[in-house]
């Protein structure tokens, strides 16, 4: 049977378009086992288009991602909080004035856009920026803390475990003496306990202060309390979490433990 021109260049045109959108693909059948005619196909010119917004990070989110965000926001000078690892109200506020300096919408969250600007701004904080207020893990206890009470101080995660016959009871974060006064290394013991303790030597409050050697004392600090890792101290070991402290002090008794180790 001969077809006619006009309808032969129509299928042939038909089955060309198949092919190139995926192969050549049978017609569909019907109930009857048979082809179903016409075929239909969609050109993606031809499909609605949906545009949705991914968002990175929002009010709510937690985790290392929001970390970095928030250690990259402290970068700009647009946080001064943290990083916590918590988006919470304060890093909206902070995402939503970054985004309205740079002509961005201001949602407070985070959408690509917002991240790639902030990246190329900013560079990929290291662990000390990324937990510049405290709360990173604590590193496994030194086997010399696994028997009697002991303040158990890691150098390596910047923590201090309070162990008793191997359970710990409580974990903080503590900051060290700097390169040219720094903490000493060994095990110690408490020896004297001064609630309101003043420096006598470079006149600064020591609340909740123990001593363990000579002059350095386990301690709360304002400065760590305000700058974090920014700063350091002349060889004590500090405290931030004046709540956890105040409970150590408390419960810490005269000839207990002290384990300073890397």
């Amino acid at each position: 049977m001969r077809i006619p021109g006009r309808t032969f260049a129509l299928f042939a045109s038909a089955a060309a378009l198949a092919v190139s959108l995926g192969g050549c693909k049978p017609p569909p059948e019907g109930a009857d086992g048979k082809p179903r005619y016409p075929v239909h196909f969609d050109t993606p010119s031809a499909r609605p288009s949906h545009t949705t917004t991914r968002f990175l990070f929002s009010r709510g989110d937690s985790g290392t991602g929001v970390r970095e965000l928030q250690a990259r926001l402290r970068q700009v000078e647009w946080l001064n909080d943290g990083p916590t690892g918590e988006y919470d109200d304060l890093t909206e506020q902070a995402v939503s004035g970054f985004q309205g300096k740079r002509g961005l919408p201001r949602t407070g969250r985070v959408d690509p856009v917002t991240w790639q600007r902030l990246a190329a701004m900013t560079h990929l904080p290291g662990k000390w920026e990324l937990y510049l207020m405290g709360g990173q893990p604590a590193a496994a206890p030194d086997p010399r803390c696994l028997t009697g009470r002991v303040l158990c101080v890691s150098k390596t995660s910047r923590t201090l475990r309070w162990m008793i016959d191997g359970r710990t009871l409580t974990t903080v974060s503590v900051r060290f003496g700097s390169q040219y006064t720094p903490t000493r290394e060994g095990v110690f013991s408490i020896y004297w306990k001064s609630r309101h303790h003043v420096s006598t030597l470079y006149d600064s409050p020591m609340p909740y202060a123990m001593f363990f050697s000579g002059g350095q004392a386990i301690h709360y600090s304002y400065d760590f309390a305000a700058r974090g890792y920014a700063g350091g101290s002349h060889g004590c070991v500090n405290v931030r979490d004046e709540g956890a402290i105040s409970s150590l002090f408390a419960q810490v008794r005269d000839g207990d433990k002290v384990v300073v180790y890397r």
